[in-house]
Order: C-alpha cells, then sequence, then structure tokens
C-alpha cells in the first residue's frame, strides 16, 4: 500500500482514537510540526521515502516498530505517551532534542545510522518513563543525552555504538539526571563515554561490557551515583576518569582494570574488597592507585580513610606510609634522604615499633662490646660502677640519664668510636621518632 504523505497528515490531524497504519510505504516526506494530534498513531512494518518531523508537536502515543525510514525529528515535541521505535531502522538522525515523552522510550533491537554525526540527539530530554535501548540496540554515530531526565533509568544492556574513530565521542551523558544507567551485559563501543557531572540515584554499571577506545574509554569527573559497577567484560584500552566523583559503592575487578584510571579526588563509602585476605587487598588497591600516574596524596587518603572506616587499621596505616614513599620520589635529594631515615627508623611514624628493634638491635651491640672494653673513671673510688648494659643505654638515650655516661670515659683505647656512634645515632633516632610521630598525629 502507498500512501501520499499529504493525505496521511490531513488524516491523522482529523483521527481520534487509534490509527494502525501496517505494511504501508509512505512516498515523502511527513511534515507534522507544530500539530497536534489526538489519537494513537502506530505504523508497523512500514516504508518512509522521506523523513518525520514532528518538530513542536503533541500527540498521544507514537509508533513506529519494524519499519524503515530516512530521519525522524520530534524537538520540543511533546508525546503523552510511549515513542515506540523497537526493531525500526533509522537512516538518518534521530532528534529529540528538549522533547517531553511522557511513557517510555523504547528502541530495543533499532538501528540508528548516522555515521557521519549524531545517531540520536536526545539532549534536554524529558522522560517520565525509562529509555530502553535493549535487545540488539546498533547505533552508528553519537548517542547523547547531554542534561536529559530519566527517572526511569537508561537501559542499554546488549547494545553497540560504533564511531569509527577511538578519539570520538560515542555516548555523551553529561549532566544527564537518571535512576539507573545500565551501559552492560554485552554493551560494546569503539568510542569514548562521557559521564561528565551525571547524577544517578542508584546504579551505573559496565558490568560485561566492552569498551575498545584506547585514548579515553570512561569519563566521569564529578558524576554522582549509589553505586558503581567497572566489572567490565575486558579491560579497557583507554584511560578510566573518575576524578572528583563520588560514588558510595564501588565494584571492581583487578581483571580489568584499564591501563590508566584518573583517581584524584574520587570519594566512596565502601570500596569492594580484591581479596579474600586484606595483606593481599591491599597490595592490590596500592597497584590500582598507582595506575592514576604522579603522585596525588588524596587517593592514599580516601583509600586509607576506607580501611580505617572498616575498622583495618593496620591497613590504613600501610596505605598512608606508602602515600609518603610515592611522596618522597618526588622531592629533592636533601628531602629523600631524611624520608628514607624517617622510614628506616619509625616508617614515617606509621610503624613506631621500628624504633624499639633499633633501639634493641644497639643496645644489644652495644652491651657485647662494653663486657669487654671498658671506659676509665673520670674520679678513681668515686661514682657508680660500671655496667655495660646501662651505658649503652645511656649513650643512646640523649634525655636524662642513668650517670654512667658523666662517670666514665674514654683514654684513648677501646672501641671509643663506637661510644660516640651511640650518642649521635640516639639523636637522630630520637628526632625520626618525634619528626615521625608529630607528623602522623598531625595528619590524623
Amino acid at each position: 500500500m502507498r500512501l501520499d504523505p499529504g493525505v496521511l497528515r490531513d488524516r491523522l490531524l482529523d483521527a481520534t482514537g487509534t490509527v494502525l497504519i501496517q505494511r504501508a510505504r509512505i512516498t515523502g516526506p511527513l511534515n507534522l510540526d507544530g500539530t497536534e494530534i489526538k489519537a494513537l498513531v502506530r505504523f508497523e512494518e512500514c516504508e518512509f521515502d522521506g523523513p518525520v518531523s514532528l518538530e513542536a508537536a503533541s500527540t498521544l502515543a507514537l509508533s513506529v516498530t519494524h519499519s524503515r525510514l530516512p530521519g525522524l525529528r520530534a524537538p520540543t515535541a511533546h508525546i503523552g505517551g510511549r515513542l515506540d521505535l523497537r526493531g525500526t531502522t533509522v537512516d538518518g538522525a534521530l532528534n529529540l532534542v528538549h522533547a517531553h515523552i511522557g511513557g517510555g522510550l523504547r528502541l530495543d533491537g533499532a538501528r540508528l545510522i548516522h555515521p557521519e554525526g549524531t545517531a540520536l540527539e536526545a539532549g534536554g530530554l524529558v522522560m517520565e518513563g525509562g529509555v530502553y535501548c535493549d535487545s540488539g540496540f546498533e547505533a552508528e554515530g553519537l548517542v547523547g543525552f547531554p542534561g536529559a531526565q530519566l527517572p526511569g533509568g537508561l537501559w542499554m544492556r546488549g547494545s553497540r555504538i560504533t564511531v569509527g574513530e577511538p578519539d570520538l565521542i560515542a555516548f555523551n551523558g553529561d549532566g544527564l539526571t537518571a535512576s539507573t544507567v545500565r551501559l552492560s551485559h554485552g554493551f560494546s563501543t569503539d568510542g569514548r563515554i562521557r559521564l561528565r557531572g551525571a547524577q544517578i540515584e542508584d546504579l551505573l554499571t559496565f558490568a560485561g561490557a566492552e569498551l575498545r577506545s584506547d585514548t579515553s574509554s570512561l569519563m566521569c569527573v564529578g558524576a554522582r551515583a549509589e553505586a558503581l559497577d567497572l566489572r567490565f567484560a575486558a579491560a579497557p584500552r583507554g584511560r578510566v576518569n573518575l576524578r572528583n566523583a563520588h560514588f558510595t559503592r564501588i565494584q571492581d575487578t583487578p581483571a580489568t582494570w584499564p591501563p590508566s584510571l584518573g583517581l584524584d579526588g574520587l570519594t566512596y563509602d565502601w570500596l569492594e574488597a580484591t581479596a579474600p585476605r586484606r595483606r593481599d587487598d591491599v597490595t592490590n588497591r596500592l597497584a590500582w592507585l598507582r595506575r592514576d600516574g604522579g603522585y596525588r596524596p588524596q587517593p592514599y587518603e580516601q583509600l586509607g580513610l576506607n580501611y580505617r572506616r572498616l575498622g583495618h587499621d593496620d591497613e590504613a596505616r600501610r596505605v598512608l606510609l606508602h602515600r609518603q614513599r610515592h611522596r618522597r620520589a618526588t622531592l629533592g635529594l636533601a628531602s629523600r634522604l631524611w624520608g628514607h631515615l624517617l622510614d628506616a627508623t619509625v616508617g614515617y611514624g606509621y610503624r613506631p615499633w621500628l624504633a624499639g628493634l633499633w633501639l634493641a638491635l644497639l643496645t644489644a651491640a652495644g652491651w657485647g662490646v662494653f663486657r669487654t672494653h671498658h671506659p676509665v673513671p673520670n674520679k678513681a673510688g668515686e661514682g657508680p660502677p660500671f655496667h655495660a648494659l646501662v651505658y649503652t643505654l645511656d649513650l643512646l638515650v640523649p634525655v636524662g640519664g642513668f650517670g654512667q655516661r658523666d662517670a666514665w670515659h674514654w683514654d684513648g683505647t677501646g672501641p671509643q668510636s663506637l661510644a660516640y656512634a651511640l650518642v649521635v645515632i640516639g639523636w637522630v633516632l630520637t628526632t625520626a621518632v618525634v619528626a615521625g610521630v608529630t607528623r602522623t598525629l598531625n595528619r590524623n
């Protein structure tokens, strides 16, 4: 059946109830701009020779299923019910900029073909229901929802977007608000995904997704979501940028970590463990932080806070110790040497027990030497008797004293150099302990 677009327009404007058109060929462009259609319009298995335009129009509902048309424009249109394009091929742009759709947007199994531009342009789209692009949805060209309001969520499970170049944006969700965004379970693209400033009430998931861009696979700078699932089908080839984003919960797996991560400013309340043993989990997470590149303190502090919140203080201290070690590599020579000393003696204050170990080892060494090599008394017959252990401690502890150091001296023979060395080491060790512990208290 062949239909003239002018005749069809008149029929739609005069109709009420439901208009069903099946297996028809519309022989030219169908222009319905600014019109008010009081019927439910359904096209099934139809062929359009020209584009359909509904700019600023209003209709109860529109269904174009298992059909083919060279483009559909509906900017600022108001569709009271559902817009259904299931199984339809659109050889051109689908334009829904600032449209208002009272029901759902169904694109299951649809194909949008506009490789030189935007296949789905839905900036500012206001939905009352969800956007469903499941069951084999394909787009050749950009899919864009910048600033869209999607309270029913965006469902793109198993969808495919191709743009032909890894530097090109395949999906633009900057500033969108949604209940959930699911680019998952077989979702794939060869371009970049952008969700800058997106606000998602529940789940943002890429579980089982394949991101093949080798430049910037995923950008979620400033995004917010209740949960983030980064358990990709395979490791993304490009950078995943989560800077200044916040997620209540994050799930991921080391097997699919991208080669480069942007983590500076990222905050979270719970981070899924990567290994059954906490020690192995910390090792993995430290490797995770190093994928950020360069030294940035905030990701270490956030990870340490996560472990402290879980009651894992030892793991938190280990993370903060590695933060200091990473920072040390960025300092000048003198600062690096002092950092190595703090690390070796007290672990930058996060391992104060190291000072006790050094004290025990040096005390044992001094005691062993001074038992067989005695100093001479300052005044014969006066002062306390010599005691090798107490004398060693008196040399190592620079504050106070046990009376041994002032009562005995070396006459040029014996291990005088060892005694001097213990005095110097004692001062250095004490200074390092005070500096390390003070730094820890100030930071925590």
